[in-house]
C-alpha cells in the first residue's frame, strides 16, 4: 500500500503550533517546553515533517549533529489520529536516507516506548554503555 504522505526536511513547511502543542502538552519528554525553546531547537537541528496531500503536518522528527561523527534523534512523534498507519516507519526510513545522516559514524536516540520501531532500522543498545556519562543542568542536580 502506497501512502500519499510527503516527508520533507524543508523547515518552511513546519507547523510550529502543531509541533509545540504536541511536545509541550502531549509528549512524556517535553512537557512544558516553551514555544521559544521549540523554535530554537528547530533552528539548530535538521528537521523532518510528514504531511498529508492537503499540506497538514502529521508527524515530526529532529536531529542534532556535527555532520561527521555523531547525530542524535529527538522529538519524534506522529499525531495520535495518524498512528498505526505506517507514518512513523516512513518518517524514520526517509530521515535515515538524509545525505548528512548517511555520513555520520553513529546515530543515537532515547525512547521509553518505541524500541520495536527503532530496532527495525538498526538501533540497539549503546555499545559500552558504562562509558557514557550525563550532566544535567545544575538546578536539576
Amino acid at each position: 500500500m502506497k501512502m500519499d504522505i510527503l516527508i520533507s526536511s524543508d523547515k518552511r513547511k513546519l507547523d510550529f503550533g502543531f509541533i509545540h502543542a504536541f511536545l509541550s502538552g502531549e509528549s512524556y519528554w517535553a512537557q512544558g517546553r516553551s514555544m521559544e525553546e521549540v523554535r530554537l531547537s528547530i533552528e539548530n537541528s535538521i528537521c523532518f515533517g510528514a504531511y498529508l496531500p492537503d499540506g497538514r503536518q502529521i508527524a515530526f522528527a529532529r536531529v542534532i549533529t556535527d555532520k561527521v561523527v555523531f547525530a542524535w534523534v529527538m522529538d519524534v512523534f506522529v499525531a495520535p489520529a495518524e498512528r498505526g498507519k505506517g507514518v512513523g516507519k516512513l518518517l524514520i526510513s526517509e530521515m535515515l536516507k538524509n545525505e548528512v545522516l548517511q555520513k555520520v559514524k553513529g546515530i543515537g536516540l532515547r525512547t521509553e516506548d518505541a524500541h520495536g520501531l527503532y530496532g527495525m532500522y538498526g538501533f540497539g543498545g549503546i555499545p559500552k554503555a558504562d562509558t557514557w556519562m550525563f550532566r544535567p543542568r545544575q538546578e536539576e542536580i
